[in-house]
């Protein structure tokens, strides 16, 4: 385990408070943790592992607050639980002998359709809306389908499951984030097991940050319960967005030219927005 300063534990309960309020809002809170822990040079496997842990904890909280405040029907999901492990299993075998190459390649131009059909949609996910599959048959298929993502490749499915539950069931913004936390906790509970079996976490670290996800999965779940979808769009437009940057500079960006292409699409992002503003009207804000 690794020595830590006492400036440390401040920075790694900050980055699992702010990880685990933005991860119950919206997603992607790993954005913000696990970069920092390979920053601070552990090695990938025990990053990862540490991540997902301390993770766990955050959307643990964040579950049970949106279970008790009816947002979340464990019957409605329970296909979509056993589906989804069946999934993952099935996806972290292929991953042992197929090569994810060429997913990680179209991976950002998926992301980068939701990004646009959902910007492009203002009132999407706002209110609940017609339902275009049964429950049941829904959590069947996602359930696998999802769950065979996330076990193969991962990133972004907390995003696919998102925009699936509020295109295919008619849920708002809210509602699906609640129950795309039950899917990425049964993920996250599962990692985290394999990779304490490996001797791949970093208990110290894992519990100063679970501290800081504890109560940042109390904050964000809290946040969506009183606001609603207003307040879950424009965070998950940001994860989203951040996501495919994080994408595209993996599979196609030079290293030594991250920063100019982070640059540049943040300028998109900024000009995109300004249209927005300008186009209120035209596009049925």
């Amino acid at each position: 385990m690794t020595d830590i300063a006492s400036g440390f534990i401040f920075l790694f309960f900050g980055a699992g408070l702010l990880a685990g309020t933005v991860d119950a809002i919206a997603g992607g809170g790993g954005l913000i943790s696990l970069p920092l822990l390979v920053s601070v040079g552990l090695p990938a496997p025990i990053a990862l592992g540490t991540n997902k842990l301390q993770a766990s904890i955050g959307t643990s909280v964040a579950t049970y607050n949106y279970f008790k405040n009816k947002l979340i029907s464990f019957e409605v999901i329970i296909k979509g639980l056993l589906f989804g492990f069946l999934g993952a299993t099935s996806g972290s075998l292929t991953a042992q002998f197929i090569n994810s190459s060429f997913l990680e390649k179209i991976l950002p131009f998926l992301m980068l359709i939701i990004f646009l059909y959902t910007v492009y949609n203002p009132k999407l996910g706002l209110l609940d809306s017609k339902q275009r599959m049964k429950e049941s048959i829904f959590y069947v298929i996602f359930g696998f389908v999802l769950g065979f993502y996330d076990g193969f490749l991962g990133p972004g499915t907390g995003s696919f499951w998102v925009i699936a539950l509020v295109f295919f069931l008619g849920y708002n913004l809210s509602k699906a984030t609640a129950y795309t936390k039950v899917f990425n906790l049964k993920s996250n509970l599962i990692a985290s097991a394999w990779f304490m079996l490996g001797h791949n976490v970093d208990y110290k670290i894992a519990f100063i940050m679970a501290c800081g996800q504890f109560i940042g999965g109390k904050i964000g779940s809290q946040l969506v319960i009183l606001n609603g979808a207003k307040l879950v769009r424009p965070i998950f437009l940001t994860i989203v967005f951040f996501t495919i940057l994080a994408m595209f500079c993996k599979s196609y960006v030079d290293p030594e030219h991250v920063m100019k292409f982070a640059s540049l699409m943040v300028l998109i992002a900024i000009a995109g927005l300004w249209f927005l503003k300008r186009n209120q009207k035209l596009l049925g804000d």
